[in-house]
């Protein structure tokens, strides 16, 4: 209602609205007049019983102008409704289909949208024969391409969100995809456009009855009231006039309701509410509630959860595993010959600066990475079974409920069009085959693992109506639909508060206690994952260049990066009165690796060797590697701190 305050909405709603009667009640009121013929009135101008003047039949020309409203804005609408139909699925198509088809439709596209819309209204007109079939047909065709490349814009954005990957790894269908997530979230762009374009339709339908190729006698629109009148300019203006007022009047009015549209959806997005992705947990997850403020999470369930591990064969597994990405100089690595193994009921903590490829690794071991990326893998498996070699379908059903994403943003990980119960059932809706009302049960259930308050009330609310902390949560609850083995965390605590943070890792860490899964905690903050991890991972260019237990983390780093990520941590005995200890220098560009060791540039240890070679990762003890040429100088210099 906030848009309705504004002259110009106010003005838009009350012309829209007069157009809605004028359609409806003109036809019931005004066809005697319209179709009477008064042989003595014949082309006569205005007067008091005809305002406007009559036709060449003598018929009223105002009742018939006020009468072809339905007719003309009929016809604007179908054509509108036609062509947004039949662009949203052309524009929609890229994601469905394969790279090579995409790609040729994307070209169609930008080549039909370079070709003036009214001259191929017209060719398609001649094509489709004269009525207002034909010309439905070619207005709707021709603007077809401008709604697919809108369409295919808008998608190409929501693909990429974090709920669209969700839902990807869940299993969803690609149909499911567009019709659940991508479509609606564009929903309110395309509702503008197609409310601008009726207004544009309008004209253009007019145009073409007006050259005869659009509605035919003893029908009449506007465009045929003006092409009638036309005759008479001279002798009686007005019968001219007024049908061209007409069209310019609604024309106007559909060009303004769409800026109020543009308001209105807006404001829902932003501040109102949004029109719209087993077995029950026995016993509710414990989640710690102190408010100390303190930052880093307790592990007081460690040890049960080493006692639970099982000691076969890693849950997740890469050997080789490499990211590229097309440059405009050629392919680019962006994650480059990482080899991780995770183990039954592990918390593996990895860090690294910004753009040191944690993200990217943790997406492509769990097959989220989509074109124009490429994983190359020597091994990927999970819980034993070798990902590359499965089926696209097989592959859906062993991740969809064994492997849980928590990403960084809740606010993005959650469909803003669906209710958080809604999302979380879809689940069990694809995987088990779960009724939708016995999988709405199970939402609950599990928001209620999580520790979200009055849960039944809560799946029936948007995510723009849960907090920060809760809408993570609902996230991790999303993951517990299925009986997930691994938990891949992308820095699940970055947009909360302290506290908040201290929360949702409490509930990382007892989730996996509960289920004995694993963990990968993807995290900047060294100080929460040396707490948190069993095992530190320290990532830096794209490659692994540490490996070693957490425990040893401070006293026992050997790679001169991972100390000075250490160094810049402060903790109670830092002097405040100096600042903090920085690396100098910034990461290579990956389109220019240098030849030898990545951080060789910012290490005061680097050596020529350091320069020219690039060392591998190799195995220092049992369970810590490293990949330095001095790292025995870096164990020889640790201080403690």
């Amino acid at each position: 209602m906030r848009a309705l305050r504004t002259p110009s909405a106010i003005a838009a709603v009350s012309l829209f609205t007069l157009l809605i009667l004028v359609t409806v009640l003109a036809p019931l009121l005004l066809d005697g007049p319209a179709t009477a013929r008064d042989v003595n009135g014949m082309r006569a101008g205005m007067t008091s019983e005809h305002w406007l003047g009559t036709d060449g039949a003598g018929r009223d020309v105002l009742a018939r102008v006020l009468i072809a409203t339905r007719l003309s804005l009929g016809l604007a609408v179908l054509t509108t409704a036609i062509g947004v139909v039949l662009g949203t699925l052309l524009g929609c198509s890229p994601a469905v289909l394969p790279r090579r088809a995409s790609r040729l439709v994307i070209a169609f596209i930008n080549v039909m949208v370079a070709v003036p819309g009214l001259l191929l209204a017209l060719f398609l007109a001649v094509l489709f024969g004269v009525g207002a079939r034909g010309a439905v047909l070619a207005l709707a065709l021709a603007m077809t391409p401008n709604i697919a490349r809108l369409t295919h814009t808008l998608a190409a954005s929501v693909q990429s969100a974090e709920y669209v990957q969700a839902a990807r790894m869940l299993g969803a269908s690609k149909a499911r995809i567009i019709g659940r997530h991508i479509v609606p979230n564009i929903a309110g762009p395309l509702i503008v456009a197609a409310t601008v374009a009726v207004g544009s339709n309008l004209l253009a339908f007019a145009g073409l009855s007006f050259l005869g190729f659009g509605v035919q006698l003893p029908s009449y629109d506007w465009g045929q009231l003006l092409n009638e009148g036309l005759d008479q300019i001279y002798v009686n203006p007005a019968a001219a006039l007024a049908p061209g007022v007409a069209i310019l009047l609604a024309g106007v009015t559909f060009t303004m309701l769409g800026e109020y549209c543009t308001t209105a959806l807006g404001t829902s997005a932003t501040g109102g509410s949004p029109r719209r992705s087993a077995a029950t947990v026995a016993t509710a997850t414990t989640v710690a509630a102190t408010d100390d403020g303190s930052q880093v999470p307790r592990r007081d369930a460690s040890t049960a959860r080493v006692a639970r591990r099982r000691p076969d064969a890693a849950e997740l597994r890469a050997v080789g595993l490499t990211v590229v990405a097309d440059g405009s100089d050629g392919p680019v690595q962006l994650v480059r010959n990482v080899s991780l193994s995770l183990a039954p009921g592990e918390i593996v903590g990895m860090v690294g600066e910004s753009g040191s490829g944690k993200s990217l690794t943790a997406l492509a071991m769990a097959q989220l990475d989509a074109p124009p990326l490429r994983v190359t893998a020597q091994r990927l498996e999970f819980a034993g079974e070798e990902l590359q070699q499965m089926s696209d379908a097989e592959r859906r059903r062993l991740l969809g409920t064994g492997l849980a994403m928590v990403f960084q943003d809740p606010q993005t990980a959650l469909n803003p069009m669906l209710r958080v119960g809604r999302q979380l059932a879809e689940v069990a809706e694809v995987h088990a085959g779960v009724d939708r009302s016995d999988a709405h049960q199970l939402a609950i259930d599990r928001l209620g693992a999580v520790r979200i308050p009055a849960p039944d009330r809560r799946a029936r609310q948007y995510p723009h109506e849960f907090s920060g902390g809760m809408r993570q949560r609902a996230v991790i609850a999303m993951g517990l639909m299925g009986d997930p083995r691994v938990i891949l965390a992308d820095e699940p605590t970055t947009a909360l508060d302290v506290s908040v943070q201290k929360r949702i890792l409490d509930l990382l860490v007892d989730v996996a206690d509960q289920r004995a899964a694993t963990v990968l905690l993807i995290s900047h903050d060294v100080a929460v994952v040396s707490q948190l991890a069993d095992r530190v991972v320290v990532m830096y260019a794209g490659r692994i260049v540490e490996d070693l237990p957490a425990a040893d983390l401070v006293s026992g780093a050997a790679h001169p990066y991972t100390r000075a990520l250490i160094a810049s941590v402060p903790d109670l005995s830092t002097d405040r009165s100096r600042p903090l200890p920085t690396i100098p220098g910034g990461p290579p560009d990956p389109r220019a690796m240098p030849a030898g060791c990545a951080f060789a540039s910012r290490c005061s240890r680097a050596e020529e060797r350091c320069r020219e070679v690039d060392p591998e990762l190799v195995q220092l003890t049992p369970k810590h590697r490293v990949a330095c040429w001095n790292s025995h100088i870096a164990m020889a210099d640790q201080e403690p701190r």
